[in-house]
């Protein structure tokens, strides 16, 4: 039986790895809380949405601060996110909440997310190769950041509400996918765009997705307030403690390890999901001779 020491340590864990690596913590904290705790899979993935969420929003104040962010990328972003996240929302809960396979395919698609996350955690640097062949020199003065994204284009609108329908989709299923696919897609729309800006973007997107996706599993019943208490009250100092450091640590080793381990427990999930117990057979009541004899 896990306790609240055991919950802490794992938010110390997560939060020390995200500081160090920025890697999201949904990559992290659901296939713990899963594979670690037994934690059934809508609950976890409930409550590290909202978990995400929180955990995210100190960030985004910063990245609002410091003027990283783009708001339009980040309204058409949720056009697109924000219904999706309520519409896989209400399917869940009006086609597959009752369903033998409800917890087999919300584990298949985080083994799905998490085996993606994986290898684009793993192969970082080379995907940033690949793509930095084909953004310009960025221009220094960050104010004229604007002019080189062109939204009275449709086509241009289109690809992003699009980009967050996916997004809303599978982060609702899985709680994965809002930052690393996120970015990913960002730099390929908007390949001038200094990475700081695609950041800060992305994050503030990904607090109002994993909130409203949050919310809609609080309204299931499917996040545990008090595992969500101590998870933030160990990983909070250590997001902090993680980045002041992460200067001073084998970022690139530390990257590699977790890739890997994510690779693998995504693979596991798709390959073993976790399947509901079938429904116990009722038991035929049992007559003693008494019974039997006052009937009589």
């Amino acid at each position: 039986m896990f306790g609240p020491i055991e919950f802490i340590l794992a938010g110390v864990l997560v939060g020390f790895c995200v500081g160090i690596t920025g890697v999201g913590g949904g990559s992290l904290m659901t296939p713990i809380l899963i594979s670690l705790f037994r934690i059934e899979p809508h609950i976890a993935i409930g409550t590290d949405l909202l978990y995400a969420a929180i955990s995210k929003f100190c960030g985004s104040f910063v990245h609002a601060k410091k003027m990283n962010i783009i708001w339009p990328i980040v309204i058409w972003l949720a056009i697109g996110s924000i219904p999706a996240s309520f519409a896989t929302h209400w399917v869940l809960e009006n086609y597959l909440s009752q369903s033998t396979h409800y917890k087999a395919v919300l584990t298949m698609v985080l083994g799905f997310m998490l085996t993606l996350t994986g290898i684009s955690i793993v192969f970082r640097a080379s995907i940033e190769k690949f793509f930095n062949k084909y953004r310009k020199q960025e221009l220094p003065d960050m104010t004229q950041d604007l002019e080189k994204v062109d939204f009275k284009s449709g086509k241009k609108r289109a690809l992003i509400i699009i980009m967050g329908i996916v997004l809303g989709v599978f982060v609702t299923l899985s709680s994965v996918g809002a930052g690393a696919f996120g970015i990913m897609a960002l730099i390929l729309m908007f390949p001038n765009l200094p990475m700081i800006r695609i950041i800060g973007s992305d994050v503030v997107h990904a607090v109002l997705l994993t909130l409203v996706a949050g919310l809609g599993h609080m309204s299931a019943g499917n996040v545990d307030f008090a595992l969500l208490g101590w998870l933030l009250v160990g990983s909070i100092p250590a997001i902090v403690i993680g980045t002041l450091i992460s200067s001073r640590m084998p970022e690139k080793i530390i990257r590699k390890i977790l890739g890997v381990t994510l690779f693998c427990l995504g693979v596991n999930f798709m390959l073993n999901p976790v399947k509901s117990k079938p429904a116990q057979p009722a038991q035929p009541e049992l007559v003693t001779e008494a019974e039997k004899s006052q009937a009589v």
